[in-house]
């Protein structure tokens, strides 16, 4: 009688008692070695969806806290709003509240004989559909301040502050304003630094003494952040073009437009920022010199960082005509045919 052929999947085993007979040791069934291992897997995948979990609430409450830093301005029944789409009044100021004595280009940040705080920057982001648009206000705009008389329009933040500018924009132009943001200079300084600088392309070396810019080649630049504020600051900005210095004549059209090119830097820089950590610590770096309306939540704040992270925004600029006052002052007037323009940012 001949063996049966053996099991290739049995283990032959000597026996202590007789070392010629095998001990054919029992086969595993495949279905409960397959459910071991998905519960092996099932614990890893527990384990690091704990991790996320620990780590997004980490990082929630990084950004609450925050958040609660950042100053509000009570403008309830001052702020228009939209049937569609969201106006956001961005304003740039010049207060150098924050900013360190010896921080670089202070000389020039500082001045002498500066007081107060005025507008350095107004523009209207608007977010519709997943599109972003900007609209830049160039501060020598010369309208009816507040409903009263008439001055350059950042008159009107100094006379009335963020509800005086908000009535201004949303009277003289006709533009509904959903929410609002202030930063200023220490704000503006410490997300640059947070970002670890905006790169930025200029066709010519750059400079500008009143500003304290100086961009010795051109290219593509990494502008750390008193660079960059002093390229967004620039009003009397002089290009070196085949060995001759030109100057802008355009003076705050000008800056608007460089004002412009920053804010698409800035918005590619974030949208390349994938470290959650290094955006809350830009978050950080200007929540104390940050203003916003009261009632701007922290979701809404987060669904606009969202939609500006690597947004290409198609951007104008409120169309003026160069005109004098009575007393001598160079002003901008609003164009005639300025609501083909307007109307993209209107109700």
């Amino acid at each position: 009688m001949t063996d049966p052929p053996n099991d290739p999947r049995s283990i032959n085993v000597a026996s202590p008692t007789s070392p010629t007979q095998s001990v054919v040791a029992p086969v595993l069934p495949k279905p409960i070695a397959r459910r071991r291992g998905w519960a092996r897997l099932s614990k890893v995948v527990l384990g690091l969806f704990g991790v996320l979990v620990v780590v997004a609430l980490a990082i929630a409450a990084m950004a609450w806290g925050s958040w609660r830093d950042v100053e509000r301005v009570e403008l309830e029944g001052i702020l228009a709003g939209n049937s569609r789409g969201t106006n956001y009044l961005v304003v740039g100021t010049d207060s150098r509240k924050g900013v360190a004595s010896d921080a670089a280009n202070a000389g020039v940040i500082f001045g002498e004989g500066i007081t107060g705080e005025r507008t350095d920057t107004i523009a209207v982001i608007r977010i519709e559909d997943g599109e972003v648009s900007l609209l830049a206000i160039p501060r020598d705009l010369y309208l009816p301040i507040d409903g009263g008389s008439p001055g350059r329009i950042n008159a009107a933040f100094v006379r009335g502050g963020p509800a005086g500018l908000i009535r201004t924009v949303q009277s003289e132009l006709g533009i509904g304003i959903d929410h609002y943001l202030e930063v200023d200079f220490a704000g503006f300084l410490g997300l640059v630094d947070a970002l670890g600088g905006i790169t930025i392309e200029l066709p010519y070396a750059a400079r500008d003494p009143k500003s304290g810019l100086d961009i010795p080649v051109a290219g593509p630049v990494k502008l750390d952040s008193s660079m960059a504020l002093a390229f967004v600051r620039s009003r009397n900005y002089i290009e070196m073009v085949d060995g001759v210095e030109r100057r802008d004549p355009t003076s705050d059209l000008g800056r608007v437009q460089r004002q412009q090119q920053f804010l698409g830097a800035l918005f590619a820089e974030l949208g390349r920022t994938i470290n959650p950590f290094t955006l809350l610590d830009a978050l950080d770096a200007v929540a104390h010199n940050v203003r916003v309306d009261a009632g701007l939540s922290l979701s809404e704040a987060a669904q606009l960082g969202l939609g500006l992270r690597g947004a290409s925004p198609s951007t104008a600029t409120v169309p003026t005509t160069p005109s004098v006052t009575g007393s001598g002052a160079q002003v901008l007037l609003l164009e005639a045919g300025a609501s083909d323009v307007l109307d993209a940012f209107r109700p």
